[in-house]
């Protein structure tokens, strides 16, 4: 113990030296790179039972110096402190972010993997009479921006039709076997080549997600505008659930000023459903539960099912082993669902949501007795066993929605010379068009829900009706793509004055892993699983949400880290929705049963069509006033030595508050 504090002081001393001397920016980078490289060396050369837990914090310490937290070595105590937002300064803010994100993508970008990956596409290859590559399906800024000063000259009468003979866009969607019929490059090849051009790191997300490019009929080869990505939604955003009104607060608020008849049935219609999407036949045959007292549930049954969830947990966490729970080929196997059903995860998570319904109908005929009114709600929601039932009701009808009609654009932008004219906010409105909701709808058609369908033991299978997109910016401050943005109702075939835009709800509370390396995360998980209570986090679907996050939290407090405080990354973003239809808290919550939509999803592609005509209108009509704009456009060039922007570019060759980092060591 006493050796690996003193290892650990030497190398914060290491470190500060490091950060105190003259070397900036990449110098830095690559000094705290070598020393970081030197410790693990040195921890592996003189292996001790204590060395995983050594490294784990050393490097936990290098990537908060990394990222720009303070460090501070006093006696024998190791500090950090919080970096501080440079208030004021939006650019030196947004500059800060971008390192912290630049730090992460680089690092990827220098693996040998992502490298042959980039180069395999930038090869040229013949395609039936043509030599292809990558770089076919970029725009010369040159004869972009040349055709965009042409068109000037219509600025007055019949601009629109000249805009759209330079840019003309439409939507293309990603799948594992689609190619591109200009280059036969893979659709998915195209879109991941591009996102490695973000300033942050390119990773895989959980779930569902699906993939979508931009392209420019109007020029050869169809070059790439944008990429895009909708994705699973993060479950708890707090802005948005207010906004929804899936927060516990706004909903109680909402049904005390208007308890009406309608919400009470809903209430009770809401557990009963849930009631019988549980499979419920060990139950009974073992005894823990019977039938008869299904209608009305007593305390006993209750009690009875929760004592089985914490034995079903413990035995989960003693006998799981990863593979068995891997979603494998059911094939023509009709037990499939009955056999997850009956896992020790699954029934320890049927146990304890039976029992919490079960105690919400008990509740819930103790206030309405067989008809719920809206007098009887008022007098419920008054107390405090009647506002935890409702929130408890509130937090199902969000799971039984949220992951079905509602997604992330965890991926929106668009790659230069577009980028330079405002090519952001068309992919951000593309996004939006109900073109991307039908191919969701389409594409997850058949899809079984997983927690669903292992709770229920047979297939459950959910309309896919999204009706909300969420985001957020990459930065907190300043403006985003996202800002001003809207499609008028009317400007895309509807005859109502309402319009699709995107709201600036409010900012993210910045929790994540995203400031620690992968290598980081790789220790404090070998740490957990080291650890006298073996892992409890095993990345296995149903488990729990966010493993990743979890695994990093428990490593963290294995080490006595103040892991509240440090799995804030420092990088606050503003939290943007847009909503497809009229009765979104009514749909969400599953009040009303079918959405209502703002346009008529049916006309997707040629809804698509004049999102571009509006855009067009809206933001490039004005942004090619500027000849500073053009002369960025014309700045990306395809011929050699090329330079381009949409190139992936790799090298060859709580301000106040203090935080211990050794106490634990």
């Amino acid at each position: 113990m006493k050796e690996s504090r003193n290892r650990f002081l030497a190398y914060a001393c290491a470190l500060l030296r490091v950060t105190r001397g003259r070397a900036q920016g990449d110098k830095l980078g690559s000094a705290i790179e070598k020393l970081r490289h030197n410790f693990i060396d040195l921890l592996y050369a003189r292996r001790s039972t204590e060395g995983q837990a050594l490294l784990a914090a050393g490097l936990v310490l290098t990537d908060l110096v990394v990222q720009g937290w303070p460090l501070r070595v006093r006696k024998k105590t190791v500090e950090v402190t919080p970096p501080v937002a440079v208030t004021g300064d939006y650019v030196a803010e947004k500059q800060r972010i971008r390192r912290q994100e630049l730090i992460k993508r680089d690092a990827q970008l220098q693996q040998s993997s992502v490298q042959t990956f980039v180069r395999s596409l930038e090869t040229t290859r013949l395609f039936g009479d043509r030599l292809v590559s990558v770089f076919s399906l970029m725009r010369d800024g040159r004869e972009l921006s040349d055709a965009l000063r042409e068109t000037r000259a219509h600025s007055n009468n019949g601009w629109a039709n000249a805009l759209e003979r330079v840019v003309d866009p439409y939507l293309q969607f990603v799948s594992d076997k689609a190619r591109c019929s200009f280059t036969g490059l893979r659709l998915v090849d195209i879109w991941r080549y591009f996102r490695h051009t973000w300033t942050n790191q390119y990773t895989s997300v959980p779930g569902r997600s699906m993939m979508f490019i931009v392209r420019d009929r109007a020029a050869p080869f169809h070059p790439v505008i944008g990429i895009g990505a909708l994705s699973s939604p993060i479950m708890q955003i707090r802005a948005r659930d207010i906004w929804v009104g899936w927060h516990q607060s706004t909903f109680l608020s909402y049904i005390k000023t208007n308890p009406t008849n309608e919400v009470a049935k809903w209430l009770v219609k809401t557990v009963d459903r849930a009631i019988k999407e549980i499979y419920i036949d060990d139950f009974i045959e073992d005894e823990i539960i019977t039938s008869n007292r299904l209608r009305n549930p007593s305390q006993q049954v209750i009690e009875n099912l929760q004592r089985e969830a914490v034995r079903q947990r413990r035995l989960h966490h003693r006998y799981v082993k990863s593979r068995d729970h891997k979603r494998a080929n059911k094939g023509d196997d009709s037990d499939y669902w009955v056999n997850r059903a009956r896992t020790h995860l699954f029934r320890s998570k049927r146990a304890l949501a039976f029992a919490e319904l079960l105690h919400a109908r008990a509740v819930l005929l103790r206030y309405f007795g067989a008809r719920p009114t809206g007098k009887k709600l008022a007098l419920m929601a008054l107390s405090r066993d009647g506002e935890k039932v409702i929130c408890k009701i509130l937090r199902k009808a969000k799971a039984n929605k949220v992951g079905i009609s509602v997604a992330d654009i965890s991926v929106c932008g668009a790659v230069q010379p577009y980028n330079a004219i405002l090519g952001g906010k068309l992919v951000s409105m593309l996004a939006a068009s109900p073109e991307v909701a039908l191919e969701y709808r389409r594409r997850y058609a058949k899809a079984e829900s997983e927690i669903a369908s292992a709770m229920a033991g047979r297939p459950v299978i959910r309309v896919s009706n999204l009706v909300l997109f969420g985001t957020t910016s990459l930065y907190g401050v300043g403006s985003s793509q996202y800002n001003r943005v809207k499609i008028p109702c009317d400007r895309i075939g509807e005859k109502k004055e309402e319009s699709i835009r995107f709201e600036k709800l409010g900012y993210s509370e910045s929790f994540g892993t995203s400031q620690y390396a992968d290598e980081t995360v790789d220790a404090l998980v070998t740490l957990v699983q080291q650890s006298e209570n073996g892992q409890r986090v095993n990345s296995i679907f149903g488990e729990g949400v966010s493993p990743k996050l979890r695994k990093v939290r428990e490593g963290l407090d294995l080490l006595n880290f103040p892991s509240g405080l440090l799995l804030r990354h420092h990088r606050r973003r503003i939290v943007y929705a847009v909503s497809l239809v009229r009765n979104l808290r009514e749909y969400l919550l599953g009040i009303d049963r079918e959405p209502d939509y703002l346009v008529r999803m049916q006309n997707g592609p040629k809804i698509t069509s004049r999102i571009a005509v509006w855009w067009r209108e809206r933001w490039l009509r004005n942004r090619i006033k500027s000849d500073a704009v053009l002369e960025e456009v014309g700045r990306h060039t395809v011929v050699r030595p090329l330079r381009h922007g949409a190139r992936v570019v790799y090298e060859t060759d709580d301000a106040e508050q203090s935080v211990s980092m050794d106490n634990a060591l």
